[in-house]
């Protein structure tokens, strides 16, 4: 028997995540690397949590798997990779902006990604700071729907 909680309303912008994404990539500690990937978005039973699985072919970036959702009263994200790294940052969505940030142990950590207009592309930058006030560009990445794998009632 379940006990299934309805949907939260800060979790239904992520419906455009949901399916297959094809990454490119550049990372500032990489120079002249150009980074290649995948990356699913798809619901946990009863849609309260979006899980997001990230495979990179690069050695120096880190495979990973992220669990968004509301804890503690707001939508965050709990990220984990490959190098048994973990991270808590808050998160927020909506239909043309995925955000996530945060104060991740020695470093400050942000992202932005902006969501075209069909939903078939996401632009993002990554930033870092080691003081909370001057940022600088980390991971600069473009993530491409992967053939048509949006959810049947977001297709044209």
């Amino acid at each position: 028997m379940s006990d299934s909680q309805p949907q939260p309303p800060e979790l239904k912008a992520a419906e455009r995540l949901i399916g297959a994404w094809e990454i490119e990539a550049t990372h500032v500690g990489l120079p002249g690397a150009f980074i290649k990937g995948q990356v699913t978005f798809e619901w946990l039973e009863g849609r309260t949590f979006l899980i997001q699985r990230s495979r990179y072919d690069h050695p120096e970036i880190p495979d990973a798997i992220a669990i968004t959702g509301v804890t503690d009263g707001r939508l965050s994200m709990h990220y984990f990779d490959v190098r048994g790294v973990h991270r808590v940052l808050a998160v927020s969505i909506n239909e043309r902006q995925w955000r996530f940030w945060g104060d991740v142990g020695p470093f400050h950590q942000r992202f932005t990604g902006k969501l075209s207009q069909n939903g078939d592309t996401i632009e993002g930058q990554s930033q870092l700071s080691h003081d909370g006030t001057n940022w600088e560009d980390d991971l600069t990445i473009t993530y491409r729907r992967a053939a048509d794998t949006r959810p049947a009632q977001q297709r044209p």
